[in-house]
């Protein structure tokens, strides 16, 4: 699982880059905090187009944290514990 923080200065590129994250399985824990609990394929993909793409666009004020966990290893309380669960809807 990654963990990807950001705060980056430019409207365009912000939503850009968290549409991106979106795309690749990234869900908003935070309005500048996302989750991706994706294959390590798509991970390593994420981290490709982010330094190929995004990288180079990033001011000196912007900044963009990546973080790798382990998900059994990872706390969580509130809302995201839910998140992870099966649901199952009886009608």
């Amino acid at each position: 699982m990654l963990v990807v923080s950001y705060d980056i200065s430019n409207d365009k590129l912000r939503t850009q880059f968290a549409k991106m994250l979106v795309k690749h399985g990234g869900v908003r824990l935070q309005f500048s905090v996302f989750e991706i609990n994706n294959t390590k394929r798509i991970q390593d993909i994420l981290k490709v187009k982010i330094e190929g793409l995004f990288a180079k666009k990033f001011g000196g004020c912007d900044s963009i944290f990546i973080f790798e966990t382990d998900e059994k290893k990872a706390i969580k309380y509130g809302n995201a514990i839910h998140r992870d669960q099966k649901l199952i809807f009886f009608s």
